[in-house]
């Protein structure tokens, strides 16, 4: 197992905890949103800060990047869109009535939720809302989306997926704004959420400690993912297995279509706040102000990234290149060439995808240990 050695890069710009990090889908561009109410958007290629969009009037929770356009969401109650080139806002989203937790931005459709217990919808280009979705009972905190054509044949404008602290997800058409299905069984707070790739099945990590799959067009519960001693705090989906990341201070992986445990990844001091996969390598952030590299095969610790002073909120890759945000302020570029080639797939015995930093993170956040 390596050191992380030093970062190829420290951007210390912000002046408050980095909540979220977004890359581009072409790959050029990253997004920072921060406690300090403002975005950044940075280069790829060089690290260096390429514009600061100014604007909001409290922090700053989520940020989503495309190639032409920057998202931001706020506990001002807004939504901004801006210009990637020019830092210029193009677009302020006015309608929620308390902190706007997530956003996403598919099919030039934007999607939000929030504390006021709502989700809509908003036309990209208009900035106005389509849609709203009412029903939680409390604060809605994650999305996910299954458009057109994994779900054109059930449910034409496709259907959004929402996780709330009232212990339940709902699945709802996006075309009429009604509840298609309410997913029941939880006992805690929905904290995160993937689907998969056909966008059929739905898969929800609690602060009951369990993940569930769920057939969103039934609204039937398909199993259970019990193992974890702690609230799941976030959630990936690849290759037909599922990471789990937890405040009992593991991973574990699963199958998908069985709900087997098939690994836990363990070494983590503190809860796991952050999971990335890339190509046989399964990154971790962590509220103990690390990051790892763990082989996805094995499960076996590959390399720790030392140098952040608090919990990790989120992590991308790039290339050969790691990038770690913080509630330290800090942007960190990490160089993850050397790392050991993934171990070949072993057979397996049967075969049969974010609360976010403020609710997610909040167990993360504490005192660091020394090391």
């Amino acid at each position: 197992m390596g050191g992380g050695g030093s970062a190829l890069r420290v951007c210390a710009d912000h002046r408050g905890g980095i909540n979220w990090l977004s890359l581009s889908p072409d790959g050029q561009r990253l997004l920072t949103g921060s406690e300090d109410g403002t975005a950044r958007l940075w280069s790829t290629a060089d690290g260096t800060c390429c514009a600061l969009l100014q604007g909001h009037e409290s922090y700053v929770t989520f940020c989503q990047l495309e190639d032409e356009a920057a998202f931001t969401c706020s506990a001002d109650c807004t939504i901004r869109k801006w210009d990637v080139l020019t830092g210029q806002c193009l677009q302020v989203f006015r309608g929620h009535t308390s902190i706007v937790n997530r956003i996403l931005v598919a099919d030039n459709q934007l999607f939000s939720s929030s504390y006021d217990r709502t989700a809509r919808a908003w036309s990209v280009d208009r900035g106005q809302v389509a849609r709203e979705f009412r029903g939680h009972r409390n604060c809605v905190l994650t999305l996910a989306y299954a458009g057109a054509p994994c779900v054109e044949e059930a449910v034409a404008g496709g259907l959004l997926v929402t996780g709330s602290t009232d212990a339940t997800a709902k699945v709802w058409q996006v075309a009429s704004g009604c509840c298609h299905q309410t997913l029941r069984g939880h006992t805690g707070a929905v904290l995160c959420l993937v689907l998969d790739a056909p966008g059929r099945t739905a898969f929800t990590g609690s602060t009951d400690a369990t993940v569930r799959a769920w057939d969103i067009l039934s609204g039937q519960q398909l199993r259970v993912f019990r193992e974890h001693q702690g609230s799941v705090i976030c959630l990936e989906l690849v290759n037909r297995h599922v990471y789990s990341g937890s405040a009992d201070r593991t991973v574990k992986c699963w199958l998908a279509d069985t709900g087997e445990r098939v690994r836990t990844f363990t070494a983590h001091r503190h809860s796991v706040s952050a999971l990335k996969y890339h190509a046989g390598t399964l990154f971790t952030g962590s509220g103990d102000a690390r990051a790892r590299a763990f082989d996805a095969q094995s499960g076996a610790l590959r390399r720790v990234f030392r140098g952040h002073a608090f919990v990790i909120n989120c992590i991308q890759v790039h290339g050969q290149v790691l990038y770690t945000a913080s509630h330290d302020g800090a942007l960190r570029l990490w160089d993850v060439r050397g790392l050991p080639p993934p171990r070949a797939a072993a057979p397996k015995r049967s075969l049969s995808r974010l609360f976010s930093n403020k609710v997610g993170c909040a167990a993360a956040a504490a005192p660091l240990q020394p090391a």
